[in-house]
């Protein structure tokens, strides 16, 4: 009888350890997931992280929250990076800028000017290099949620300049905290002004730059064509992306939650990846109707472009881009252009 007793009490202790050690996994898993961004509130950026924000409310439960700042209210992307190791936030939509303060390798996709022609051709690269990729981010305590793109860079001036020669008279806008990239600008004889995106518009009121490379509808929603007033089209790099959050905050979710998460994310990139074809236009245009000046390219002034930039890898590729990840890129579009051949 009293065998009996003591078993009975090892499985009721057993049972209550295994409830206690239950309780503690519920406990573990954030109550609020706090998302930052540097796209504009409202925006399709905006839009996608709180469709991902309520997937995740949903399958955790009413104790659950999310909160999602946009306009870089939480800093600029290197600050969001900073931020996320330190557990003031969980998650983050990032350009390469800020994706490359976690793994520089990630840098290949937008920093090496004029290396892609076509979606399709960024697609192809992009897809052979995400496992690669997202074991990097994910070494470095980062699960990639998705993948995305922001348009194509092209050049807005004062000035209606169209050759590359000519804007070595402007002052050019660079992203704050970007070294690199604006010691290549220097090198090939650019002025380039480091400040954050929230800054431009201000800088260009002022004076304190007269062009600006960025994405069309970036150049809408930052009223940027009010002061440069031209655009030269050219396709520069492509605006490339991706929403990642901490792997402790991923890990701590319930399983169900993860799911839901990526479920949203995976229909978020669908609905980008149809976007990106029509926004750069949508943007022009409406742009136009308010004043801009969009120049076309002569042949000349195109192969003046493209010489530019392919002067750029030799000092791109190291330093922006580690030269592996560079010597792969530029090996993949081979393959690509050789099989549409």
């Amino acid at each position: 009888m009293e065998q009996t007793l003591q078993i009975a009490r090892r499985l009721a202790l057993g049972a209550l350890g295994a409830l206690l050690a239950a309780g503690a996994v519920r406990a573990a898993e954030p109550a609020l997931v706090k998302i930052a961004t540097i796209a504009p509130k409202h925006s399709i950026y905006h839009r996608t992280l709180q469709e991902i924000g309520e997937a995740y409310r949903r399958a955790s439960g009413p104790q659950a929250r999310t909160i999602v700042y946009p306009d870089s209210i939480q800093g600029t992307e290197a600050d969001t990076v900073r931020r996320m190791r330190v557990g003031q936030l969980d998650a983050s939509m990032l350009t390469v800028v800020g994706l490359s303060e976690i793994d520089p390798s990630v840098a290949a996709l937008q920093y090496l000017p004029m290396m892609f022609r076509s979606w399709e051709e960024l697609d192809y690269v992009r897809e052979r290099l995400r496992p690669e990729l997202e074991a990097r981010l994910a070494a470095k305590g980062f699960v990639a949620l998705l993948w995305g793109e922001g348009g194509w860079v092209q050049f807005f001036a004062k000035e209606p300049f169209t050759h590359p020669e000519e804007f070595k008279r402007a002052r050019i806008f660079a992203w704050s905290g970007d070294k690199l990239q604006a010691s290549v600008m220097k090198s090939q004889g650019y002025t380039p002004v480091p400040i954050p995106l929230a800054d431009i518009l201000p800088a260009l009121e002022t004076g304190m730059i007269d062009a600006v490379p960025v994405a069309p509808l970036w150049a809408m929603i930052g009223q940027f064509d009010r002061i440069a007033r031209h655009m030269v089209r050219v396709n520069w790099v492509p605006i490339v992306g991706a929403t990642v959050i901490r792997k402790q905050t991923f890990d701590a979710l319930r399983p169900e939650a993860r799911a839901a998460m990526l479920a949203a994310a995976a229909r978020a990139t669908d609905v980008l990846r149809a976007q990106r074809a029509v926004q750069d236009e949508e943007s022009i245009r409406a742009m136009q109707a308010r004043g801009l000046k969009v120049l076309p390219l002569t042949p000349e002034a195109e192969q003046a472009w493209r010489a530019l930039a392919e002067r750029s890898w030799p000092q791109v590729r190291g330093t922006l881009v580690p030269a592996e990840t560079f010597d792969q890129v530029r090996a993949l579009v081979a393959e690509y252009r050789g099989a549409q051949k």
